[in-house]
């Protein structure tokens, strides 16, 4: 199986913990360079947030347990990279038009 390189995911975590300690764990594991988190909505009690991971060898299982042990889930992988490189996306017509 190839290295993953990049993964998107939509999480939903409650408040507590902060995105801020959510990225710090993530980034603390082996494989990853670096972690984005952002906001998508916020509710009472939990938040929508969806999070990009980069890095050299992703073990997403880790990923996961970090996530879950967090009190979060995730709801779906909306992209994932991998291989010996991260290969960049091009948009197509078909793209633009179906926005």
């Amino acid at each position: 199986m190839g290295k993953i390189r990049l993964i998107v995911l939509d999480i939903l975590k409650p408040h507590e913990p902060s995105i801020l300690n959510l990225s710090s764990e993530l980034s603390n594991l082996d494989g990853i360079d670096g972690v984005n988190i952002s906001v998508n909505e916020i509710d009472s009690k939990v938040e929508t947030v969806k999070a990009t991971i980069f890095g050299e060898d992703i073990d997403f299982d880790k990923v996961e347990e970090v996530v879950e042990d967090m009190g979060a889930s995730i709801h779906s992988i909306d992209k994932v990279s991998s291989g010996k490189k991260v290969v960049k996306e091009v948009f197509t017509h078909q793209d633009t038009n179906s926005k």
